[in-house]
């Protein structure tokens, strides 16, 4: 482990801990824009997140330690992964990080334990969150890892590093395209966004992963709420450096890492417009047809596979 990967280590957290929250604030801003409405303030998600922090934790009578544990395992799991993602700069030596497989391990185990913690308060909608969680990851973690193994074999390797390197080179427009499509869905399911889900409403028929962290309160909840954030960015990071990897930052320079961090802003305000447009075009979808919308990227992705295999 070098100077230049714990460098990176450091300005990646840096870089995802302070633009994860513009993003979401960003896609509420267009959302409501798109109905008329002037919406939040851009900062207004750090406002929020700041003073959650500020308030008490209070627990569930019924809450054992997983109530207690899960936003730090969450929020640890998800910095982890966001490692995996370089959003400005590549270091030279990785040591051994970056591979996909790891990376969507840790993604399910923060899911996992966002279950558990819903389950765990003896709450009514918690539970129901919770089982609307697992029903869908069911359904979607089989698409998730036949995206993911698309690019690995589209890319020939595990690494997204070495994917982010081999497409920074040049890589056939209709692939890119169709994984783009995978990847885009992906990250609308993995996040709980509309049409799958809507972050923001509290009611009974339609929440799901509002449901699941219903009982966090103070810190917890503010960790709960970032750690998702981050999960959005590290997603969107993850699609928009294998479909425009340009601007990603190869050398330890201060000028060279501060135009990619710029850049990355860019392409990922563009993306975060685009998914707020997305959702304000769409309403939610009846549970029994989320499958439909799964089986688009199921089949892009295979697509994908098929066309590298006779190409």
């Amino acid at each position: 482990m070098n100077a230049s990967f714990v460098l990176y280590m450091i300005l990646n957290t840096l870089l995802v801990l302070a633009l994860a929250p513009l993003f979401i604030s960003l896609i509420k801003k267009v959302k409501a824009a798109t109905q008329g409405r002037a919406g939040p303030p851009l900062l207004q998600t750090y406002a929020t997140i700041v003073k959650l922090l500020k308030k008490e934790v209070v627990y569930s009578p019924n809450s054992s330690w997983i109530m207690r544990v899960t936003p730090y395992i969450s929020m640890a799991a998800i910095l982890v992964a966001a490692l995996f993602v370089p959003l400005a700069f590549v270091p030279e030596e990785v040591g051994g990080i970056g591979n996909i497989i790891l990376f969507l391990y840790l993604l399910a185990l923060a899911k996992f334990f966002t279950a558990l913690a819903g389950l765990d308060a003896g709450s009514s909608f918690g539970g129901m969150g919770s089982s609307r969680e697992m029903s869908i990851s069911a359904i979607i973690e089989p698409t998730t890892i036949i995206v993911f193994a698309a690019l690995a074999f589209v890319f020939k390797t595990l690494s997204i590093f070495g994917m982010f390197s081999t497409s920074a080179g040049g890589f056939p427009a209709p692939t890119l395209i169709l994984m783009g499509i995978s990847l885009f869905i992906i990250i609308i399911v993995e996040t709980s966004r509309i049409p799958v889900d809507n972050p923001e409403t509290h009611l009974e028929l339609t929440m799901i992963h509002e449901g699941m962290i219903l009982e966090q309160s103070g810190r917890n909840l503010a960790l709960m709420e970032l750690s998702a954030a981050i999960k959005l960015t590290v997603l969107m990071a993850l699609l928009i450096n294998l479909l425009a990897p340009f601007g990603l930052a190869t050398t330890l320079t201060a000028a060279g890492i501060l135009l990619a961090a710029v850049l990355f802003l860019i392409k990922a305000g563009i993306l975060a417009i685009i998914i707020g447009l997305f959702e304000s075009s769409m309403s939610k979808m009846r549970f029994f047809r989320l499958p439909n919308l799964f089986a688009m990227a199921f089949f892009f992705s295979t697509l994908v596979i098929i066309i590298e295999v006779f190409s």
